[in-house]
């Protein structure tokens, strides 16, 4: 089988010959996924097409947003939208296949929906408008979504496999909406979105933060073939097996908040069976996230200690 083939077969719980990996951000050609940015940040200022700019804080962290770009409703008549076939977007296309090779190929959308939308009004603005500016707020978000929606057109014309998408909906304690109005108003959005994916033949990869419990069925049932735990630690991962597992696909990392930067490698492999046992089946639906977070305090033996426990893990 090729690389490809073993995501595939673990995504449609074929009953893969190992767990797949995904190496993020370092060592990537050692995994079986390999991934291209559609919305590179370019230049000594981090500005977005979106407009919104990234506050570099020192730190070695990607930063935060620094200021609203549509702070006010009025200023939405002068904004102007990006465009989903800006030139350039697919400069590189023919050496990323190239280095691909026979691995699963996916466009990251990078920061998506909801938390671009909160990038253009401001946080508090986001969380308001959509009680006491509904309409709004709704037709905003939806020229947020048919822009994503136009940008996956394309990229389902360039052979990739998949689309990653990144929406932060936790805290570490809980969502930062109520479910019932993320039911009510992104849910069917996200649905639209991803049948839109699903239409061209490619699976649906979601990054979510946070304790994001209460909304991943929701999400299942939106469409998400993948779903990236990015904080198992914040997620009561148990309750969500007993729910989705053997129906949905995960993708975790050990955890960068707690063990894989405080614990040992042993506590590492143990860490990695229970993801695996809670989440995972023998037929699939598992998949190992591994990123380099020394920027959290993780070292190079923790760092290889994820990569190898999961490798390990069948």
């Amino acid at each position: 089988m090729t690389r490809r083939d073993v995501v595939i077969s673990a995504l449609n719980f074929g009953s893969p010959p190992r767990i797949p990996l995904w190496f993020w951000n370092k060592d990537r050609l050692e995994g079986d996924i390999y991934s291209f940015e559609l919305f590179p940040y370019k230049g000594d200022v981090m500005r977005s097409e979106w407009g919104y700019v990234w506050e570099n804080l020192g730190d070695g962290t990607i930063g935060q947003p620094k200021d609203p770009v549509i702070p006010k409703w009025e200023d939405l008549d002068a904004y102007e939208f990006p465009c989903p076939d800006k030139p350039g977007r697919f400069n590189g296309m023919d050496a990323f296949l190239k280095t691909a090779g026979d691995r699963y190929r996916v466009a990251e959308m990078g920061i998506t929906g909801f938390n671009t939308y909160a990038f253009l009004r401001g946080f508090e603005n986001a969380f308001v408008d959509f009680k006491l500016e509904r309409e709004k707020a709704c037709a905003l978000l939806d020229r947020v979504f048919d822009f994503e929606i136009e940008v996956i057109g394309l990229a389902a014309r360039r052979g990739f496999d998949g689309i990653h998408f990144a929406d932060d909906w936790g805290t570490q304690q809980g969502l930062m909406v109520h479910p019932d109005l993320w039911h009510e108003i992104f849910k069917p959005r996200y649905k639209r979105q991803f049948d839109a994916v699903h239409e061209h033949g490619m699976h649906v990869w979601f990054h979510c933060c946070g304790n994001i419990t209460a909304i991943l069925p929701g999400f299942h049932e939106a469409g998400v073939d993948v779903m990236n735990i990015s904080q198992p630690n914040a997620v009561d991962i148990e309750a969500v097996g007993k729910k989705l597992r053997g129906k949905q696909a995960f993708m975790v990392p050990i955890s960068y908040q707690t063990v894989s930067i405080s614990g040992t490698p042993r506590q590492i492999e143990e860490e990695a069976r229970r993801l695996y046992h809670a989440l995972g089946t023998k037929e699939g639906g598992f998949v190992g996230y591994v990123e380099e977070y020394s920027v959290m305090g993780m070292n190079d033996e923790n760092y290889r200690a994820c990569a190898r426990a999961f490798r390990d893990l069948m």
